[in-house]
């Protein structure tokens, strides 16, 4: 049977308010915490660094996911697994050397992960399945929070559930983009596992019954 994983991203949260942003979302039902990092050059937005990552580890005791926008990669890695992260995700755009950064990673004891634009093929992972710990479709383009999902990603996330159960591998396959209560067990079928959701839960006056519409949504897959 497969395990669903919530994954609300802190892009959507209230910033004056982090820490118990966080602690709330988690006693919601939030399973991981998700942490988008934009540097205004990979991507056309600027968010937060490892410094908010450390302020915000000791508020909660599940997983945070943190997603690398950002070029070039290699420099930040070890401030975020330092600063707290579990898992850490960047874009192959990103890295001059894939194998070395998902290396990097996990040398600083963090699962790894490759993040996919709707553009990007999945090919890169050919030569890396056996350092990566996380697939991440993005069924948005990255940079912006409360965008719509894009339907043709339900391709890329078949094709990619494909490639994980012809590895063998216990890799999560995570997407990212315009996840809501009506279209996540969608993305479920089609073979994701873990989803995160920024506007549709923070944006929200009440967490718990969001992600538990969510969780009656997975239910029925």
């Amino acid at each position: 049977m497969t395990t669903f994983r919530i994954a609300p991203s802190i892009l959507s949260a209230d910033f004056a308010r982090l820490g118990e942003e966080v602690r709330n979302v988690v006693a919601a039902g939030a399973d991981i915490i998700h942490f988008d990092v934009m540097d205004n050059h990979y991507v056309p937005n600027l968010t937060v660094g490892p410094l908010v990552c450390q302020a915000i580890r000791p508020h909660v005791q599940v997983p945070i996911d943190v997603h690398l926008m950002v070029k070039p990669v290699d420099r930040i890695i070890p401030d975020f697994a330092k600063a707290g992260a579990n898992i850490i995700t960047f874009h192959p755009e990103a890295s001059d050397h894939i194998d070395r950064s998902l290396q990097l990673i996990r040398d600083h004891g963090c699962k790894a992960g490759l993040v996919f634009n709707p553009a990007t093929p999945l090919s890169y992972l050919e030569h890396v399945m056996d350092k990566v710990d996380m697939i991440l479709i993005m069924s948005v383009n990255p940079g912006f929070g409360g965008q719509s999902f894009i339907p043709q990603a339900l391709k890329k996330i078949e094709q990619a559930r494909r490639l994980i159960d012809e590895s063998g591998r216990d890799i999560m396959l995570e997407v990212d983009g315009g996840i809501k209560v009506e279209n996540i067990a969608a993305a479920a079928k089609a073979g994701a596992d873990t989803f995160v959701a920024g506007s549709a839960i923070f944006g929200q006056p009440d967490y718990k019954a969001v992600i538990d519409a969510m969780r009656t949504q997975l239910a029925a897959v």
